[in-house]
């Protein structure tokens, strides 16, 4: 019996006492559950359909929640129920966007049409371009010097055309069925967007039921937090990237550019990716000027200077602040890892997504820090008042 006390308090004291071998007992268990996930991966293939299913209505819906609920809530302190609140935002919302079909999109229609039309014409100038400057001395001698055949450069280009375009016609039937998701995401958003405007302050409370009553308040802190971060960066990012796009028009028709309001609506919708967002947006303006002349390319690299400098300096400061806390370098990492795993999705909730998860993951450690206390400050035997 005291054989086996003995060997008890050697057990608690070598693995339990011990607060790295515990730590290397808690990394072996993760990394068997791991393993153990990856052999049985079959087992969460209904939840990872389901999961497919309902995240692009969800995510839809938690955009416009953060849009639309500030102004239900000011609605409602203005005395008037939330229910009727709702209501005539939804009438609102209907409004704008039929207002939108009617003259906004048989405009922007005329564009597309008319730059499909000149296609070919800006096909040929961009042709008699690279023509003349293949045909140069300069060009010629670099040819030599590097040992490049332009021929042979025109047939990988070609063929590779030719593979892209092939891959397009086979991938049409992925794209109707995506088409075909997303058709059904936007019809289901009005209806789970008008229970979670009615009923959305209630979530957080339904949640912390299921959590231990001394974690209550801390779990508490990081859902506010979350949705702090979540609230500022989706109302800063679409605002900013509106102001962009009429900056940008405004911009436009100043220096004269062709289908300035189709470039205009670009970059309003791909600003909403930082950093990356802008280089998208100039891409179709950069060519449309430098068809046009070398004058037009002059006047939009002043524009979107221009453009910058406003938004980088007075817009954003004011409107997103530095709520999120990240570095550009992280940003842009971020993006390029997410565009890689989940392509234009990844891209678009990169950023947000990174921004919960590095809430949690700094609770998580400010809660390990408290309970394990192995980062706690020692204390020095010798700090004055001490006695020896």
């Amino acid at each position: 019996m005291e054989t086996l006390q003995t060997w008890s308090g050697r057990f608690k004291r070598f693995f339990l006492d011990n607060k790295f071998v515990l730590f290397l007992l808690v990394l072996l268990l993760i990394g068997l559950n791991i393993l153990v996930f990856t052999k049985t991966s079959f087992i969460f293939t209904p939840i990872i359909v389901l999961l497919k299913t309902i995240s692009l209505p969800i995510i839809l819906t938690g955009i416009v929640f953060y849009l639309l609920n500030p102004v239900v809530d000011f609605l409602e302190r203005r005395r008037i129920r939330r229910i009727y609140s709702i209501l005539l935002l939804y009438l609102l919302v209907i409004g704008l966007i039929t207002i939108t079909i009617v003259s906004i999109i048989p405009f922007l229609k005329e564009q597309i049409m008319s730059l499909i039309d000149n296609i070919p014409r800006y096909v040929d100038v961009v042709e008699n371009q690279t023509k003349q400057l293949i045909g140069s001395n300069f060009v010629n001698q670099a040819q030599q010097t590097m040992n490049i055949n332009i021929s042979d450069l025109a047939t990988k280009v070609s063929d590779q055309a030719a593979t892209i375009v092939n891959s397009t016609f086979t991938g049409v039937g992925n794209f109707i069925g995506a088409l075909t998701e997303i058709i059904i995401s936007i019809v289901t958003v009005p209806f789970i967007l008008f229970y979670l405007l009615k009923d959305g302050r209630k979530l957080p409370v339904y949640i912390l039921k299921f959590v231990p009553t001394r974690l209550k308040e801390q779990t508490y802190t990081v859902l506010s937090e979350m949705n702090h971060r979540l609230s500022s960066y989706i109302r800063g990012q679409i605002i900013v990237s509106f102001c962009i796009g009429f900056l940008l028009f405004i911009g436009y028709l100043i220096i004269g550019l062709d289908y300035a309001s189709l470039l205009a609506v670009i970059a309003a919708c791909t600003s909403i990716v930082p950093y990356l967002g802008p280089t998208i947006a100039i891409t179709p303006a950069i060519i449309i000027a430098i068809v046009t002349s070398p004058l037009m390319l002059l006047k939009l690299v002043i524009v979107w200077t221009i453009v910058q400098l406003i938004e980088g300096k007075l817009i954003s400061p004011q409107i997103m602040g530095k709520n999120l806390h990240i570095h550009p370098i992280t940003i842009i990492f971020l993006l390029l890892t997410a565009g890689k795993l989940f392509g234009v999705v990844g891209i678009i909730l990169a950023i947000p997504g990174y921004a919960v998860a590095k809430v949690i993951t700094t609770h998580l450690f400010d809660w390990f820090k408290m309970r394990s206390h192995l980062y706690d400050e020692e204390k020095n035997e010798n700090t004055p008042g001490h006695k020896v």
